[in-house]
């Protein structure tokens, strides 16, 4: 069994993006604030003790900007896997702004994260995202022995391990077993 510490990234700034009204998906390319920069100094200053061998990240900015300081400070390479990326609050990419984004995740929430019987939403459903993000974290400890620092969002966390308040910059110890991968 491989060690895997699921990290959320800092906080992110989207006042770049915000500032310039760019729509929905733009938010992705959010960088982190100075707040989240500091997070992500503290926490790679926390995680040096569990030596880690491996360093996999989500591609959004605020998870790769908060991996690149991680990596630095641990001299650790940072992998990339587009299955830890962030929840998709509309599958189709055409959500526009936040209120969207708010407006799903109540649907999301209501629902306990799975679409209703028999109604398929524009969201993704907590099951699509746990079962992607086995499927990036199986091809990465296939290639390491030791501890994993895997850099991604709330609702990735959520997915793999029940826990709905992971914070800016926290994280979660997460067990991954091959054999029994369900």
């Amino acid at each position: 069994m491989t060690q895997i510490y699921l990290v959320r990234h800092g906080e992110p700034d989207y006042e770049p993006i915000d500032s310039r009204g760019l729509p929905g998906t733009a938010a992705d390319s959010a960088p982190l604030s100075a707040v989240g920069m500091k997070q992500a100094e503290e926490l790679a200053d926390l995680l040096g003790g569990i030596r880690a061998t491996y360093l996999v990240s989500s591609p959004f900015t605020r998870a790769l900007h908060s991996a690149a300081i991680i990596g630095h400070r641990l001299a650790l390479g940072v992998k990339v896997d587009y299955d830890l990326r962030d929840w998709l609050p509309d599958k189709t990419g055409r959500w526009r702004s936040i209120t969207d984004v708010h407006a799903a995740q109540a649907e999301f929430e209501a629902y306990d994260g799975e679409w209703p019987e028999g109604v398929e939403r524009p969201w993704e459903p907590l099951s699509q995202v746990r079962e992607r993000a086995r499927a990036a974290l199986a091809r990465h400890t296939a290639s390491t022995d030791g501890p994993v620092l895997a850099i991604t969002h709330a609702t990735v966390i959520r997915a793999l391990t029940g826990e709905k308040a992971t914070v800016h910059g926290g994280h979660e110890y997460y067990r991954y077993d091959p054999a029994n991968d369900g």
